[in-house]
């Protein structure tokens, strides 16, 4: 049994078709799968990632038009970062975001890393974070056909932030599945205590939760520009089945195995009420639709494939067809 690091992480939009144009013509991901909810078929899921949406690579989004925004505060997952292959990259992306009009701040060392923290159209909060000293979990290959340079593009996911009232049950929950103590940086905020850097597996940007304790917020509220959740990689099935064991002996509510098709899923709340889901590296992206059109077409499992016309009927028109 081993959790390998970061998986994915699943954000919520109010805006599908402006989160398309932002994650794709500005940041240049690839959309690799354009598919529903499967808990609400009435919204779309979207997974944006490198070229095939290899595991630890993807940020996708659930569309709820009309949502409002979040309410920031304690038991959130408030930061998610991107890796890009190095401190030059960091350089081009400054004058990108200053082109596109993207709220940014300067290049800043944070947590022995250089980044560039920004917001994307809704206010989520995001940064870029340079693997020139990375080491550890390897990122991903950024499309060929992306509108920015490969040698500058995102790779994947970097640390996750996770901002809680008690950091002792949050830890105690991720040394369950596999973390350790990696060191401690200083709060941001005055009067706080510093936060904690966990890693697990090889290590890494792509293996790092940064728990920050803030005793100062109220519970946050989830809306458009909010993550929902944070899932960690593993194997296969029969290691998630074995998660499922220790989860029930550690006392921790779980959703038990559930079938995403593209992955194999067990989710779960650590005491703060941030919800982390453990997911399997395949099968993958590519098992229903060719490498070349990937995110083109609406896709659906098979087990809701019978539903496919009343499904599309309660979707909004969405259209993420290549034209070139």
């Amino acid at each position: 049994m081993n959790v390998k690091g970061i998986h994915h992480l699943s954000a919520m939009t109010g805006d599908a078709p402006g989160n398309f144009k932002f994650y794709t013509e500005v940041l240049g991901m690839r959309l690799i799968k354009k598919t529903v909810n499967q808990d609400d078929t009435s919204a779309y899921h979207l997974f944006y990632g490198d070229e095939r949406g290899n595991p630890g690579t993807e940020l996708t989004f659930f569309d709820f038009p009309g949502i409002g925004p979040t309410r920031a505060g304690a038991s959130s997952i408030s930061g998610t970062s991107l890796r890009v292959p190095s401190d030059t990259a960091l350089k081009y992306w400054l004058d990108r975001f200053t082109e596109h009009g993207v709220k940014h701040t300067a290049i800043t060392e944070f947590a022995g890393r250089n980044v560039i923290f920004f917001e994307d159209p809704e206010g989520q909060q995001l940064s870029l974070v340079s693997d020139e000293t990375n080491s550890g979990v390897k990122g991903g290959i950024p499309w060929d056909q992306s509108p920015v340079p490969a040698e500058f593009g995102i790779i994947g996911l970097g640390p996750v932030k996770l901002t809680v009232r008690k950091p002792d049950s949050t830890l105690a929950a991720l040394k369950l599945i596999g973390f350790t103590e990696k060191n401690r940086i200083p709060a941001l905020v005055k009067g706080q205590e510093d936060i904690i850097v966990m890693q697990v597996g090889a290590g890494g940007s792509g293996a790092e939760v940064q728990v920050e304790p803030r005793s100062d917020l109220s519970v946050a509220a989830l809306g458009k520009g909010g993550v929902h959740h944070v899932a960690f990689r593993v194997d296969d099935k029969e290691e998630l089945l074995s998660w499922i064991e220790v989860l029930n002996k550690a006392g921790l509510r779980n959703s038990g195995f559930v079938e995403r098709y593209y992955f194999r899923s067990l989710y779960f709340r650590e005491p703060n009420g941030i919800l982390f889901e453990l997911a399997t590296d395949g099968p993958g992206f590519d098992t229903d639709e060719p490498f070349e059109t990937l995110g083109e077409s609406l896709a659906l499992p098979p087990f809701l494939e019978d539903q496919r016309q009343s499904i599309e009927a309660n979707l909004r028109p969405l259209s993420t067809k290549r034209t070139v």
